[in-house]
């Protein structure tokens, strides 16, 4: 694609990369086949291509965003499927995430969709504020109805039950079982720690279990994701800073051999700490991380797992689009579950997103539940004992949709290996033969 940015311009750091992704792009149209939202709107603009053209647009220009640019942006599930299908390698993630950068920074947002993305900025990252939110969100259910309809769809969204805190998360050190092979540190995240306390719990007890020592940072919190996608680069900056600065402490002290992250989305987001510091005083030290930072998959992999107790349970696995597409890892998962005893299924149009996708169920939630509902129907078709998934988001998006048990990968082959049956399938009646 034929760029005309300006020397001027090209000053910008910001501008010098997505000049490069935007020259990168051919216009084959291949992305269109596999974006969730193009195949539920039809609308070239609210495909990987169209935005492109709108990004390229509103950059080389230099204007004030528009209505009808924002509206397509935001629509954006920043899946990441466009990338795995590119045959041109366009890093789409990076023009996008730059995109809306300039949109936070250049558009005057509506008085109610200001507030809504202040009030999510202010409360998901923060898990003692979400938990106290999702307790307002139970005593304003009766009066749902009476609500706008994207606050209306928080409230519905919120579990009824929610989870104390765990002790596991707080910062401090879990000594190996037996002689330790690995020194990790532990992703604890922030709204997985409201939402499911059990999967951070039965990371820390198969990473023990297999000869490594788990760190709980001091310092170290939300990944700054949910602020990056709306935009607020400042925040999510912030967030990265506390991180990197907690784990390089780790790793100049008794040093890391991997930085563990059991929730995809964040996952993505730390590996590409290297790209947001770049131009940062924290460069080096992001590079650090990002280059040790791994999902859960990928370690256990590395630790050759051996089930003690196999599962013969019918398990839907479900890709998170920041596993397959982010990160690129499509294979650990199901041959870890596999290699567990469990019999792996994978759905029809396993690529295509669940529409959970950060914040996007709660600001877009009518194309939000359309993809829910396909991903439902194709998961459901398999008729599975249980669906497994390596997001909390997905997790909570597919399992406010269906009675069968939504599972974290990780709790399956901590129960495979030795641990207790996960909460979400006990007292649950075996299959009939």
């Amino acid at each position: 694609m034929q760029t005309t940015f300006s020397e001027e311009q090209l000053k910008d750091p910001a501008i010098q990369r997505s000049n490069e992704i935007l020259r990168s792009c051919v216009h084959c149209g291949f992305c269109t086949a596999t974006c969730p939202t193009y195949q539920v709107l039809g609308d070239e603009l609210d495909s990987p291509r169209g935005r492109i053209y709108l990004i390229k647009d509103m950059l080389e220009n230099n204007r004030k965003p528009d209505e009808k640019t924002v509206k397509h942006i935001d629509r954006c599930l920043s899946c990441l499927a466009c990338m795995s299908t590119c045959p041109s390698g366009v890093h789409y993630m990076h023009l996008v995430d730059h995109a809306r950068d300039y949109i936070e920074k250049n558009y005057d947002r509506p008085l109610g969709d200001r507030a809504m993305r202040w009030l999510l900025a202010r409360i998901l990252p923060y898990p003692n504020r979400f938990r106290l939110a999702m307790r307002g969100a139970n005593m304003a259910r009766p009066f749902a109805f009476a609500l706008p309809a994207k606050l209306r769809n928080m409230v519905e969204f919120a579990p009824k039950k929610i989870a104390p805190p765990s002790l596991n998360d707080r910062p401090q050190v879990f000594p190996a079982d037996g002689s330790r092979k690995k020194r990790v540190a532990l992703m604890t995240g922030c709204a997985q720690k409201a939402l499911d306390t059990d999967i951070n719990d039965a990371t820390i007890r198969i990473l023990r279990r297999h000869g490594c020592e788990v760190v709980v940072a001091n310092g170290a919190g939300c990944c700054g994701a949910l602020t990056h996608h709306m935009g607020k680069t400042n925040e999510s900056h912030a967030a990265a800073r506390k991180n990197i600065s907690a784990w390089i402490g780790e790793m100049d002290g008794d040093g890391l051999d991997a930085i563990v992250i059991n929730t995809s989305g964040c996952g993505t987001m730390i590996k590409d700490y290297a790209h947001m510091m770049r131009n940062t005083d924290m460069a080096q030290s992001a590079m650090r991380v990002s280059n040790i930072a791994k999902d859960i998959s990928e370690v256990l992999i590395d630790l050759d797992i051996s089930s003690q107790q196999p599962q013969n349970k019918r398990v839907a696995y479900h890709a998170a689009c920041s596993l397959q597409h982010g990160q690129q890892i499509k294979t650990h998962p199901k041959t870890l579950l596999k290699n567990a005893g469990f019999e792996v299924m994978e759905p029809a149009d396993s690529h295509l997103c669940c529409g959970s996708a950060g914040t996007y169920n709660l600001m877009q939630p009518e194309i939000s539940t359309q993809l829910k509902d396909r991903k439902l129907a194709t998961l459901t078709e398999l008729q599975p004992e249980i669906i497994a998934a390596g997001n909390i988001g997905c997790m909570m998006q597919i399992g406010s949709g269906t009675d069968i048990p939504v599972v974290h990968t990780v709790e399956l082959l901590d129960w495979a290996t030795g641990g207790p049956v996960p909460r979400k399938l006990q007292n649950r009646p075996e299959r009939t033969k």
